[in-house]
């Protein structure tokens, strides 16, 4: 039986504030729960009846079983279906050793939450496996966040800390690669196979206090050179060109 506690527990998450007091955190819909299972420990599982009877089921500390329109009052969904899962938040813990010979991505302030699930569903297909956030970008274990990242979140270890501060320490280590419209063209630019790719705010790039750590300074270009483009490009859509050229060349 879902319990006004549980009801309570399950609408406070859709906070940062009380996922982080709790270390707690929401998917919903089959595929995503079943592959964070296989690496987050599941806390509370809620399913309705017709879930359980077609699903495999999921190790979790507790179990409930709730009718269509009581998940719907508790989903986060348009259309739910069937499982909702509370998951614990994992404690990802990192070396500068886990950095060497690979590819790291650090966010500068990515602040919409759809943006950030999709770098990290891109980190996952090209195999990067450290994803590094200011602390004010957005929350990875938003709903919204964990629902975009379609289950790459179980593969990708997301990081936050103070991101200055982070890359002077790398800086004698990798290079620390920025994409900027007065950058080299990454087409051309010779592109190591190891390093720290910066992406910056939606709207204002990468931070001024950041920008002065960047050792290699990579341009997007639009085509045809000459002609009228848009301003920008998505940073979520940038990421995945910019983290594609690198795979290119290996």
């Amino acid at each position: 039986m879902l319990s006004k506690s549980k009801i309570k527990l399950i609408t406070s998450l859709l906070q940062k504030k009380f996922r982080d007091e709790t270390g707690l955190f929401i998917a919903e819909g089959g595929k995503l729960v079943f592959d964070l299972s296989s690496s987050f420990r599941c806390s509370i599982l809620i399913a309705t009846v017709n879930w359980w009877s077609e699903n495999e089921k999921i190790i979790s500390d507790e179990y409930i079983t709730v009718t269509e329109d009581e998940l719907k009052k508790i989903s986060n969904q348009k259309s739910p279906q069937g499982v909702m899962a509370i998951f614990e938040k994992p404690s990802n813990d990192f070396t500068m050793g886990d950095l060497t010979n690979k590819l790291s991505l650090a966010l500068d302030n990515v602040q919409d939450p759809g943006n950030l699930g999709t770098i990290i569903r891109v980190a996952d297909w090209f195999g990067i496996a450290n994803v590094f956030c200011s602390k004010n970008s957005a929350d990875a274990y938003s709903p919204k966040t964990v629902q975009a990242t379609m289950g790459a979140l179980a593969r990708v270890k997301i990081h936050y800390l103070d991101l200055p501060e982070f890359i002077k320490n790398c800086n004698n280590l990798l290079p620390i690669y920025g994409t900027f419209m007065d950058g080299e063209n990454i087409y051309s630019k010779e592109l190591t196979e190891s390093g720290i790719i910066v992406m910056g705010n939606e709207g204002n790039g990468i931070s001024e206090e950041i920008e002065k750590l960047i050792t290699n300074r990579l341009l997007i270009p639009s085509y045809p050179s000459n002609e009228p483009s848009s301003e920008s490009l998505n940073v979520s859509i940038a990421t995945a060109l910019v983290c594609g050229e690198f795979r290119r060349r290996i």
